[in-house]
């Protein structure tokens, strides 16, 4: 695993904490919690497509994830 530099650390903070604002939908998507964070997700994953291997797309992914399993987590 690679260690986070402390502008990554930044970063992924900033970048969870704008997640969080995401809306939740009344229909609630079962595998992404909610129509905003699967858009972020679709976004995230176009720009990796576009740029591979860039570190800022590969936090974004991991902070999707995390939240998506806190928001099931939350739902439950």
């Amino acid at each position: 695993m690679i260690e986070d530099t402390l502008e990554e650390k930044e970063f992924r903070e900033r970048y969870a904490l704008e997640l969080r604002k995401k809306k939740v939908s009344s229909c609630v998507n079962p595998h992404f919690g909610s129509d905003e964070l699967m858009e972020e997700m679709e976004k995230v994953k176009h720009q990796g497509l576009i740029t591979p291997g860039r570190r800022g797309e590969q936090i974004k992914y991991e902070e999707i994830a995390k939240e998506v399993l806190r928001r099931q987590r939350y739902l439950k």
